[in-house]
Formats: C-alpha cells, structure tokens, sequence
C-alpha cells in the first residue's frame, strides 16, 4: 500500500515517528507510534472500513473526533471507534460489515471499588476556554481537575497551524494555534492545585450530583464538584445531500485533525463546502501540504469568514462559488467527484446551472453547535454549573481563551477563593474579541516615491493587533481601546526600519513592505510566503498578484529568508517590481494546480441517500415526509424512523432534523423536541459494575 503520510511542510514537523505493527484484514500494516486506527489505516490508503448493517452502504472515517459512529471497526474482536482507538502492537483489525457480536468472557471479570473523588472545581475540556479557565482557578490556589478525552491538551488549537487574529497582550494574537495550546497548558499546569486526567471522557451527569467519568483502560471514576465548569468546545455540523456519507465526504475538522495532528495527507483533490472560517483556514491548510483545493461552495452571496483568509485562497488560485450549494457526491464507494449548483434569492438550485468537478474527498464546513449536554444536565439536577468558551457561544478560539478566564476567576469568587472583581476591562475585551467583522473599507495608496514602508492589504475591520505591537517604532496604529479596526500607517518615507517584523507576524499574511532605498523605479517588495520555498532562488521568476488574486505579471526573486524555527515558519520572498504595482502586491502566486475546468458533463447522483441520521441511514425523505404528515414530536419521529436510535445519540441528526421542520414551514416552538440520553457517549456496561478493563 502506497502511504500518505507527509513528506515535507512548511510549518510542521513530518520527521517520521516510530513504528507499531498491526494487521487489517490479516494484512500487514505500521501505524506510528501512539496513533489512532482511523489514521494509521488513512495512512495506508484505506478509505472503506466496512458496510453499514442496515443497506450495506460503505462506511469510513467522517467527524474523527468520537461524535458519530460511522468509523467502527472490530479490534481484537470488540468494535471500536477507528478515530480514538490508538493502535497497539499486534491488534487485529477487521473491517465491520454487521452488526458486531458481544464478546465472550470465559472468566468471571476482576471487579473493583468504583473510585469516588471530590473536588472544588471540575474543568470538562482542555482546549482554549477549559485551559484559561484553569490557569485562573490555579492561580488563586483552588483545586481543580480537568478532563480531557484527548492524548494532549490544547483541543481544536492543536490542529491550528496559522497565526491568530485577536490581542497579542490577552490572547496571544500572532502566535500559531499549536504554539499557543503549548503556552496556555503550561500556564494552567505550572500551579500545583490543578490536576489533568488525559484520555478521560465525561459520559454522564447524575441527578445526585456526581459526574462519570471514564478513564484509560476503562476504569470508571465517579466525580463530585462544587462547581462544573464546561468548556467542551464544539461539534462539527452535518449537511444533508446525495452521497454525504460516502467515504471521502469528512468534516473539515476531521482533515485538519489528520493532516495537522497526525501528518496524514487524506486526499489528493478536495472540494470544500462553506466559506465561514473553519473552511477557509481548512483549505488553506490543504494547500500548505501539497493537497489540490479544487474549489469551495458557499451558498451565501459572500464569504462568511475573515476576508483575509478567503484572500489568501485566491492568491492561491482557489475558486470560490459563491451563491451556489453542493447537490451531490458522487463515486462507487468512495468520492470521485462533487456536484454543484447556483442558487437563487431563495437559496433553491438553479436548473441548468449544475457543474461537476473531480475530487476524492469532500470537506464539510458548514458551522458549529455548541456542546451543551454537560450543561444541560447539570442544570437539570441543580448542580452549580457554567459553560465557557464554544460550550456557550460559538466564536474564535481567542473569544474562548478569555471567556474561560473570565469564567474561572468567576467561580473562584463564587468559592471565597479571592475577593477579585472580573475587571470591566476584560468584559470590553471579551466583547471584542468576539464580534463579527466589519463591512470591507477602501484602501488608498500612498505617495511615496522614495524610502520603506509598510503596506496593509487587509480591508475588513476585525478583532487583531500583531502589527502594531511589534513595530520597534510605534509608526503603525491600531486602537488599544477597540481592536476592531485596519492599522495604518504613521510615519514618513524614512521613519520605517525596514525591520520586517511587521510583515512576518500578520495573521492574515496581509502586510507587505515596499523598499524604493535602493532603486525607486523597481522596489523590492517583501512578501510573507507559507508555502514550499525550495525553488524561489535568487533571480527565479514568479507571478506577483494583488490582495483579491489578480495576476499583476511576472516579477524576478531578489532575496528569500527562509524560515527557521526562530522565524516561526514564515518565509519572507523579496520581488523586485515596476514602481507602477508595487502597493498592489499582495503575494505571489505558489506552485499549485491550474483552476480545474468542470467535467464534459455535470453527474446526476441518482440513489436517494440524503442521509440525515448516519447511525441507522434514516434519509431525509422519510423524515419529510412525516413532517408533511402532520408530526411534530421529535420523540415520535424517532420511534417512527429510528432517527436518533443509534450509537451517537443523535449529536449529528438532531440539528438536521430541526432544519427539516425550518424548510417545512414549522416554527421550532411548534416542534416537541428530543428527550436526551443520560449518557452522553458508549460505555461498556461493565464499567458501572467496576469490572476492571486491564484485567
């Protein structure tokens, strides 16, 4: 099997892991030290990791964070989920094609004292929110444990390889998302009174006021709190169309999680679906691993993300389709290609305006929904409870850092911890941090004919300060007050250094510095380049574009400086221009594909498998029809279809069933919505018992 495993990155580091021997399907295979099943497998190529019970319908990787169950493969004879099972020496991996079988124990199980444990404090996440929150809580000495389910702390951070937006002084704002979950976990772990359970998942809230927890090798661990501070972050949302649940169709995070965090590449061509942020940093981060962007579907009339990231796409050569929808994947078990369409006011696809594109996976980046069970329950049951960061509101990841800082220094003055008042300025700044962006300014060049200095190709006001803080000679301004602006420009034609400090830490890859010292006719322009520089010699030629990716020619490479570790993976690649383009210079344009030209003729998906419940393929047709039929009962919609029924408990399903009764008219207060599970994800009975999983 051929491995898509990252060879080279601009950012990360791919040097190679050691190796664990597993089989799957008696073949032979190594998966890297510690890793997942869903990865290893990924990285062997395998798409298809069985069939579903109900239809046969075959079945891979999609959320890669334990949300749904559409991974589950028979490990040493027990299903498991592919995308949080690491590998171990000699498993036995089978694909699963039926519904599994209960193993058989020949020996009566080892059974032990469930472990009680009672803290002040008890932190459900370790992401951005979970970890500010923590580092507060320490600060004032207050004991608190904090639950992760993942290996490492950090949560979405740790797949965030692009600078942030935000404050430098609050939130660490132009500093990479991996090396900020770095800095916020020391941060929370530098105080003895806080403690971290790793590979441990909250699965119950309980009306006596103890929290489930289940621990590495499935020792069960009940926890009481004074106080429940959620910060569980956020899921992914599903979409229902034609062939969403063939393999290949994944969500956006599931992509980031296998390239960023494990250096698996899970496709060749990908077709992304929503412009907000997470699909354009997605596919950005396609790019930088050498992964073709065929395009990206927005149904919007615009982009809903930061500009600068849709910028940095189209500097890229990446189309954007905006005011179109996806109507279908499209492939024989797997993806082969995507077909789109435009739509109309009403967002209904247009007839006649259908294209089809190859790809071999599907990106679906269509919005987050908080999770919110932890909270619900516990409010349920009156237990003193608060919820931080995307667990509350969705926003960026540094919203979430100072909302979980403001939270915890809130819960640590509700336990007499401190006497300490959240100052009004951290509420201004959590305002902030957390506000849309503004409408798209003009900006005017300028004068200059002689000299160096800086210039900002960002036109949308948003939440960032990078520049400003760094410029050794306070020439660019950016409001202290209120961030939420575009910087400008103070001084003169000979006050800048020429440092380029400003141009290295944009998030946004927005600013680019203008140098006439030497030849006022051809400056040399510095451009911030993240992408593979081993071509870009002195005297190479390159095509220059400007902010929105128009081609402004051809331009000769003066000077790379390239990126150590030291520079924090940022190139900077000095072109020398005509005078006449030089404030127009945005980037240049890397070595990707050509714009890829639709098929001969656009691909009608034929079978009728708008999946809205993947758990037990309930299609959106059923559903509708039910709604037509005059129920409004969730409840009831799920003893009628099954919808809701199976292993995931409904996470996916529910917010597209909600959406069914929207395009049918029914205002949600009209709608009896669906009882929740107790437990918030699979556990083996046998945890409740005691029955010790290392036995």
């Amino acid at each position: 099997m051929a491995s898509h495993r990252l060879q080279a990155h601009p950012i990360l580091d791919v040097t190679p892991r050691s190796g664990v021997t597993f089989a799957w399907a008696g073949a032979p295979c190594v998966a890297a030290q510690g890793e997942v099943i869903a990865s290893a497998l990924t990285a062997q190529g395998v798409r298809v990791f069985g069939s579903h019970a109900h239809d046969g319908s075959p079945q891979g990787l999609f959320c890669a964070n334990g949300q749904c169950a559409q991974c589950l493969v028979i490990a040493d004879g027990v299903p498991v989920k592919a995308c949080t099972t690491p590998v171990t020496p000699g498993m036995r991996v089978e694909p699963l094609h039926r519904l599994p079988a209960l193993p058989h124990g020949d020996a009566a199980p080892r059974m032990r004292e469930v472990e009680r444990v009672e803290v002040p404090v008890l932190v459900v996440g370790g992401g951005p929110a979970g970890l500010a929150a923590a580092a507060q809580l320490g600060l004032r000495g207050v004991r608190t444990l904090l639950v992760d389910d993942k290996d490492r702390l950090g949560g979405k951070l740790v797949l965030q390889t692009h600078r942030f937006f935000g404050s430098v002084d609050a939130v660490h704002a132009g500093t990479r998302g991996i090396d900020i979950a770095t800095r916020l976990a020391e941060e929370a772990t530098a105080h003895a009174s806080v403690e971290v359970w790793l590979e441990s998942t909250v699965v119950a809230v309980f009306g006596d006021g103890w929290v489930g927890v289940l621990r590495p090798g499935g020792r069960y661990v009940l926890v009481r709190p004074e106080v429940l501070l959620v910060a569980a972050g956020a899921r992914e949302k599903s979409l229902a169309f034609r062939g969403n649940t063939l393999p290949g169709v994944v969500g956006a995070g599931a992509f980031q999680t296998l390239l960023n965090r494990d250096r698996v590449r899970f496709a060749e061509r990908v077709f992304v679906v929503g412009g907000g942020n997470v699909g354009l940093i997605t596919a950005y981060h396609a790019l930088q691993a050498g992964v073709d962007v065929v395009g990206l579907v927005e149904v919007a009339a615009e982009c809903g993300g930061y500009r600068v990231h849709h910028d940095k796409l189209v500097r890229a050569g990446v189309p954007i389709h905006t005011s179109h929808t996806i109507l279908s994947a499209n492939g024989e078990g797997a993806v082969a290609s995507v077909t789109i369409a435009r739509v109309d006011a009403a967002f209904r696809p247009v007839a006649g305006s259908e294209r089809s594109f190859a790809c071999d996976a599907v990106l679906v980046a269509v919005g987050l929904d908080p999770v919110d069970e932890f909270t619900a329950s516990a409010r349920a049951v009156g237990m003193r409870v608060v919820a931080a960061g995307d667990a509350d509101a969705v926003a960026e990841a540094s919203a979430a850092i100072f909302a979980g800082r403001i939270r915890g220094l809130e819960v640590a003055r509700t336990l007499h911890a401190c006497d300490d008042t959240v100052p009004d300025e951290w509420h201004r700044t959590a305002e902030v941090l957390r506000s849309r962006p503004g409408e798209i300014v003009v900006r005017s060049t300028s004068d200059a004919t002689t000299g160096v200095h800086p210039v900002f190709h960002c036109a949308q006001p948003i939440p960032c300060n990078p520049c400003a803080s760094v410029c050794p000679q306070h020439l660019i301004h950016v409001d202290e007050d209120d961030i939420r602006q575009v910087p400008t420009y103070l001084g003169d034609a000979d006050a800048c250094l020429g440092c380029e400090r400003c141009v290295r830490i944009c998030p946004g890859l927005a600013i680019t510095l203008v140098d006439r010292r030497d030849d006022p006719a051809f400056p040399i322009v510095t451009i911030p380049f993240e992408f593979d520089v081993a071509t870009l010699d002195e005297g190479a030629i390159v095509t220059v574009v400007d902010g929105s990716g128009g081609d402004l020619g051809a331009a000769e490479v003066a000077r790379v400086r390239r990126a150590g570790r030291g520079a924090d993976g940022t190139a900077l690649v000095k072109v020398r221009v005509p005078a006449a383009i030089a404030e127009r210079v945005a980037g240049l344009r890397p070595r990707v594909s050509a714009a890829p030209e639709p098929l001969d003729a656009w691909v009608s998906h034929l079978a009728d498998d708008e999946v809205v419940c993947r758990c037990e393929r309930v299609h959106a047709s059923a559903l509708r029809q039910r709604i037509a039929d005059g129920e409004r009962d969730v409840n009831a919609l799920k003893a009628l279809t099954r919808a809701g029924m199976g292993a995931c408990g409904g996470k996916t399903c529910a917010p597209l069933i909600g959406r069914l009764f929207d395009d049918a008219g029914v205002p949600r207060e009209a709608v009896t919505p669906g009882v929740r599970r107790p437990l918030f994800v699979e556990v083996a009975l046998g945890a409740f018992a005691g029955v010790d999983g290392e036995a």
